[in-house]
């Protein structure tokens, strides 16, 4: 049996965030009508579109290392996704909802900013520099998110879930 190299791991790792990526596509429509707050919604509305545009970068990086797109199911995601739909049966209509909801949001969000990072030191490593390029892209794009969501819980949401509603 042929020895597994760097090259096999960054093959192995792509094929799964962009599993984790379609996923969270599927996810995030849900999440927006199962939010209360606005701001909230809008946000799992924007994060969308942009998931929308780092499929298509990981479908180029697919391309790069002369691979077709292909996923490969994580049960890491699998987890997290079924966390927040737990959340929005076990909450619904409460006021920590949306805290519950962001919570899960932010989940994601750390387990893709570790797989994007893990995977642009790998491309760098192994001479990719236009696959590290676009991995980057949308690792500064999920950092980037994860503050916004932050504020949000800081700013409104965590406060929201906080307050008692009236009997």
């Amino acid at each position: 049996m042929a020895q597994k190299t760097l090259d096999d791991l960054f093959y192995e790792t792509l094929k799964d965030i962009y599993y984790a990526e379609r996923k969270i596509l599927k996810t995030l429509p849900k999440m927006a009508r199962g939010a209360q707050d606005p701001k909230l919604k809008a946000a799992f509305e924007k994060h969308k579109e942009e998931t929308e545009g780092q499929i298509e970068r990981l479908q180029q990086v697919f391309e790069i290392i002369g691979k077709r797109p292909r996923a490969k199911t994580c049960p890491a995601i699998d987890g997290i996704i079924e966390e927040g739909e737990e959340i929005m049966e076990d909450f619904k209509g409460a006021p920590a909802l949306d805290a519950g909801l962001l919570a899960a949001a932010q989940a994601v969000e750390h387990y893709e900013i570790s797989r994007y990072g893990t995977l642009s030191a790998w491309a760098k490593q192994l001479g990719l520099k236009d696959a590290a390029k676009l991995l980057d892209e949308t690792l500064a794009e999920e950092s980037k998110t994860d503050d916004a969501l932050s504020k949000l819980a800081e700013t409104a949401v965590n406060v929201a879930a906080g307050e008692k509603k009236a009997a």
